[in-house]
């Protein structure tokens, strides 16, 4: 009798990992809506780009709201991606292998996750690129008026480069171990 118990409770666990389906599927339609806001920031600037040269004032302003919907639309494309990994790195942990991510010879195997350490180091690595490209939208907003504060814009800019230093020097050292 505790054996059937034991079997049926054990079965309903082992199918409770289908409810990850849901976070996979809200992380994925997310990521279609971000990429739909980032294209449209984009098209926003290739329209406003037809009328850049009627007046060197308009230019000007042009410049400046150009590069800020450019580097938005960067950050929420790179946003995406991270929904998009996260997903797709909850499918196949939890649900099933993705057989044409496995098959497909030419594409990256960057979406390809086979553990929940990859998934972490792949979706860190996405984050800390949204963390830099948004450090730089502010960079390029921000009013440098004094000392002060280009000396924060230099530490950060520093404390970026190392942390860009340590995510490559960890790929080197796991390409060594393998």
């Amino acid at each position: 009798m505790f054996k059937v118990i034991e079997k049926v409770v054990e079965r309903i666990l082992w199918e409770s990992r289908f409810m990850v389906f849901l976070a996979v599927v809200a992380s994925v339609l997310a990521a279609f809506v971000l990429v739909i806001i980032g294209t449209y920031d984009i098209f926003i600037v290739t329209k406003e780009a037809f009328h850049m040269f009627s007046s060197i004032d308009y230019f000007q302003e042009f410049h400046k709201e150009a590069i800020k919907h450019i580097v938005s639309a960067v950050d929420v494309y790179l946003i995406s991606t991270v929904l998009l990994i996260f997903g797709l790195g909850l499918y196949e942990l939890f649900i099933s292998k993705i057989d044409a991510m496995e098959q497909d010879t030419k594409a990256s195997k960057i979406l390809v996750v086979h553990t929940l350490d990859q998934l972490k180091e792949k979706l860190a690595k996405v984050i800390l690129m949204v963390l830099i490209v948004t450090f730089f939208k502010y960079a390029i907003e921000f009013k440098y008026e004094d000392i002060k504060n280009l000396l924060f814009l230099s530490i950060g800019v520093f404390l970026i480069a190392v942390s860009i230093y340590f995510m490559h020097k960890g790929h080197g050292e796991e390409h060594n171990e393998h």
